[in-house]
């Protein structure tokens, strides 16, 4: 077995011992599980692999994309396991964990201005890949269709196996909106009452890492309206606040994107008929924000 190997088939948690019992029920996907620590294994390991299936890889190729920190993780990880030169670009408010990760695997950081967020980074990594294509492997996750396509195939199988194929409302946050979209589409396809709701910051000036203000920024090139049939808003003080929660009450330590995930399920179950069945994302492990002030220090 290689470490690749691992990535997916993650375990789905009850969040019961944080809502109590309840006529509708929320379930989270422990994307945490994945080697490199977060759901971003999913799509990282299939746009590399699509790469050298499609000849962009060769020896001495350097892989590079911008990321606001668990992709670059996850590029890194499969890097440093295939060989491959990775570098990404990131903004220089990303959390001191995120940056330790991506240099013990071995990978170099071009750091970006933070008031630009990842869309400084992008345009980095973009204004880099075009000085010269010939060096670089550019698997551009914002607008590649394997990333969303990762999660057709393997996210929302899963989720539809682990549930029975009860799941009747799927429900996270948006980066570059890979796993949003490619689970909505399958789990829409299996069943046509599932509804998918987007979990959006309630402002442009948040602090909910990974997650995208959609209406203020770049839009990638894979985000699909017309699969989002309801959103919550949620503020980067809830999203902090239910992330301790859910480490202190279930013993699951998430991040701040995943305590947004489930602030915004907690809100959606007050409006549901009871047998309803909620599944989010527990997208990374709160391992890497204790820096930034998770748990209150």
């Amino acid at each position: 077995m290689e470490i690749l190997d691992l990535v997916g088939n993650t375990p789905l948690l009850s969040l019961e011992r944080l809502t109590g019992p309840q006529p509708v029920k929320i379930l989270a996907k422990a994307e945490f599980a994945n080697p490199s620590g977060s759901v971003k294994d999913r799509a990282a390991k299939a746009m590399i692999l699509d790469g050298f299936a499609r000849g962009l890889i060769a020896p001495g190729t350097t892989l590079i994309d911008a990321t606001s920190g668990n992709t670059g993780i996850a590029y890194s990880m499969i890097g440093a396991a295939l060989g491959i030169t990775v570098r990404v670009f990131l903004p220089a408010n990303a959390s001191r964990e995120r940056k330790a990760l991506i240099r013990a695997y071995g990978a170099a950081i071009t750091e970006t201005d933070p008031l630009e967020s990842s869309d400084g980074a992008y345009e980095a990594a973009r204004a880099e890949y075009a000085s010269d294509p010939g060096r670089y492997f550019y698997p551009d996750q914002y607008n590649n269709p394997v990333n969303p396509r990762a999660h057709y195939e393997t996210t929302a199988r899963e989720i539809l196996e682990q549930t029975g194929g009860a799941v009747t409302h799927f429900l996270c946050g948006m980066g570059t909106s890979g796993t949003f979209m490619g689970t909505s589409r399958r789990l829409k396809e299996a069943d046509g009452r599932v509804k998918c709701v987007a979990v959006q910051p309630d402002s442009p000036l948040h602090g909910i890492e990974g997650t995208k203000h959609m209406a203020s920024t770049i839009r990638p090139g894979i985000y699909d309206r017309s699969l989002i049939d309801s959103e919550i808003l949620v503020s980067t003080d809830e999203a902090y606040a239910v992330a301790r929660r859910v480490a202190s009450s279930c013993g699951i330590l998430c991040g701040v994107s995943s305590g947004g995930n489930v602030a915004a399920a907690l809100k959606l179950s007050r409006a549901l008929p009871r047998g309803s069945v909620i599944v989010t994302v527990l997208g990374d492990t709160g391992a890497r924000y204790l820096t930034d002030g998770l748990l209150g220090w």
